[in-house]
């Protein structure tokens, strides 16, 4: 299978490479290289980046600021980290353009569809910042809707594990990986592939979700081609 156009949906804490919080330079340009790369293949980007190294919600519950505030603060820390990638990704020779779900002139062109789409067929890479704009809703459920909006081919789930496995392979040694599972069996089976209302909605619209290692050198530019790798999501 071969895509035209991808979304990328990227977790905050892979910015911070092996430490718990903010950005590591060199995992970032690491992270820009690869992507840098999918450019060659001629394959439209969309990129949506979590904020979770910096400020999220579950992980900071401790300083008791209300959820609809500490879920603003989320989505500023996804545009310093759109920022930060774009940066990287131009210092690579890739054009880019943050579009931006909340209002920040300075640093990004609001998220505007039919600008995005602009900016696909003029070969930038794209990356949707401010999750929603709304709280409550996860950038999980942002890359779902951004893919859903610019009809993207795929959502390309970046991880930490080769794909969906039937137990946390962290913790269970023998835990198997699906080469393949159908959004019934994730439900029916708890697989937990992404939050439920992104999943609703991936679902919904029969977008194929692929989950990879994204940390194993050559893997999203494989995902990028359709090669076989990670576990398939479809209807």
């Amino acid at each position: 299978m071969s895509y035209k156009r991808i979304m990328l949906k990227l977790s905050g804490e892979a910015f911070s490479g092996d430490r718990d919080y903010g950005i590591h330079k060199p995992t970032l340009d690491d992270i820009a290289a690869q992507i840098a790369e999918v450019g060659k293949l001629n394959v439209q980007t969309v990129i949506v980046v979590g904020g979770g190294n910096i400020w999220r919600f579950r992980d900071t519950t401790e300083t008791a600021i209300e959820r609809t505030a500490s879920d603003a603060m989320g989505m500023l820390a996804t545009i310093m980290n759109s920022v930060a990638l774009q940066s990287a990704l131009e210092a690579f020779g890739a054009e880019t353009r943050v579009l931006s779900a909340i209002d920040v002139p300075q640093m990004a062109e609001p998220f505007i569809r039919r600008r995005a789409l602009r900016h696909l067929d003029k070969g930038r890479i794209v990356i949707c910042a401010g999750g929603t704009g709304n709280p409550y809703f996860t950038t999980d459920s942002a890359a779902a809707l951004r893919a859903s909006e610019l009809s993207c081919d795929v959502l390309l789930k970046a991880t930490n594990v080769d794909g969906v496995y039937n137990a946390d392979p962290k913790v269970d040694p023998k835990a198997t990986m699906f080469d393949e599972v159908t959004y019934q069996e994730v439900i029916e089976k708890h697989l937990g592939v992404m939050d439920q209302a992104a999943f609703s909605l991936c679902q919904e619209q029969k977008l194929p979700i692929v989950v990879f290692n994204f940390h194993k050198r050559g893997s999203l530019l494989k995902a990028a081609r359709g090669d076989t790798i990670g576990t398939v999501v479809h209807a």
